[in-house]
């Protein structure tokens, strides 16, 4: 009691409680963690599907299938896709700053693009049924590029939310200290959880609005219908 001396922050007492030693760091290493390597495999494999996929698209891209299903935003939905499975690196090894700033916010515009090309092929193929009927006001938006500008702005709400959330209050690391005793964490704070719980609002909203349009579309022929069992298998 006489000679106890505190340990520092970054330092733990041995067993007999006579010397301080570092405390062990622990994050998701590239190396020593067989999760991390789990996530690596998932995320590859993932991503060689849906370049396999785009690769198919752009070779057929003048069929008349590929043509009917707008193959413009099909390669956008195909991108974000493959973008999305990419960021889960971001998540892995020695968090800094920068990846901290990136992980949620360039996963949250994949996401949001992806959702977004999804709500508007389903639209679209809603919009183009409901023309067919004489003197219906939906004709004048068939033929418009309504599908563009709607993946565009929802995109973009998405890119000024997380922009906002990077100049007010940016992500940070952080040397959790106190969660586990004898081990530093080093983790990533979000800097502002209002920010954060934005940015995947936003995304289950979008995500939302596609559940209720598909499923308002879902008794229109499956032939021209996909967006309706790509948005019921991801949400």
């Amino acid at each position: 009691m006489e000679n106890c001396l505190k340990c520092e922050d970054n330092k733990w007492p041995n067993q007999e409680k006579t010397l301080c030693i570092e405390k062990q760091i622990e994050f998701l290493s590239y190396s020593d963690d067989p999760l991390t390597l789990i996530f690596i495999i998932i995320s590859m494999m993932l991503f060689i599907i849906a370049a396999v996929i785009l690769g198919i698209f752009i070779s057929f891209r003048d069929t008349p299938v590929v043509r009917a299903n707008n193959h413009t935003l099909s390669f956008i939905l195909l991108v974000s896709i493959k973008l999305s499975f990419l960021s889960v690196f971001l998540f892995l090894g020695r968090p800094v700053n920068i990846t901290c700033m990136l992980r949620q916010t360039s996963f949250g515009i994949t996401f949001s693009i992806a959702v977004s090309c999804v709500l508007a092929k389903t639209l679209m193929v809603c919009i183009a049924f409901k023309a067919t009927k004489p003197g219906s006001r939906w004709q004048k938006w068939v033929g418009v590029k309504l599908a563009d500008w709607l993946v565009f702005i929802c995109s973009l709400i998405q890119f000024l939310i997380s922009v906002i959330w990077l100049v007010i209050a940016p992500p940070y690391v952080e040397h959790n200290t106190h969660s586990e005793p004898g081990k530093i964490i080093i983790q990533c704070n979000e800097g502002s959880a209002i920010g954060f719980y934005i940015v995947l609002s936003y995304m289950g909203l979008l995500a939302s609005v596609s559940f209720i349009v598909a499923f308002l579309a879902r008794s229109l022929p499956d032939s021209f219908n996909e967006a309706k069992y790509i948005t019921f298998s991801m949400l």
